[in-house]
């Protein structure tokens, strides 16, 4: 079977402001783009939520993947381990909590590996991935991210 290769970008005009993601997936000869925008995020929330996307959209189980992300706050989330601590402190004061658990049911159905690229470096994926990301934000019938806007309106009237 050959390797998956998936590049993603997020996007957020302003932070927070509408926001997008984008994504690329190959294998082989196989190529396919994905991406969506919402109308109030944040640029993690997009990047994060880019990786749980293109994960979700592969159908078949334990295949060999490597993402390709300019997110140094995904990437180091997984490959230093932050993840898993701010797991076992039950995300105590961490952000994106919703999208970090969606992230933990779908991650161990696949073997993956995360890779770090120098965004905006003429990285010919993750150029096209943020092409794709900055178009979804700035789109029409942007979508609601409803973990984010809950989480705006459960601290509404905090000091």
């Amino acid at each position: 079977m050959n390797e998956i290769q998936i590049f993603t970008d997020g996007s957020s005009l302003g932070n927070p402001g509408p926001g997008g993601y984008g994504i690329i997936l190959k294998s082989g000869k196989h190529y396919k783009e994905l991406y969506q925008g919402y109308r109030l995020t944040t640029n993690n929330r997009m990047e994060l939520l880019a990786v749980i996307v293109a994960l979700e959209s592969i159908k078949k189980e334990n295949s060999n993947i490597q993402i390709f992300t300019d997110s140094k706050y995904v990437v180091d989330a997984i490959n230093k381990n932050w993840l898993e601590n701010w797991q076992k402190k039950n995300f105590k004061g961490k952000k994106n909590i919703d999208l970090w658990k969606r992230f933990l049911l779908i991650s161990p159905k696949q073997n993956v590996k995360f890779n770090w690229v120098k965004g905006h470096a003429g990285h010919e994926f993750n150029e096209k991935c943020d092409v794709l990301a900055v178009n979804a934000a700035n789109g029409k019938d942007l979508l609601v991210d409803e973990g984010y806007e809950d989480e705006i309106e459960k601290n509404k009237g905090l000091f």
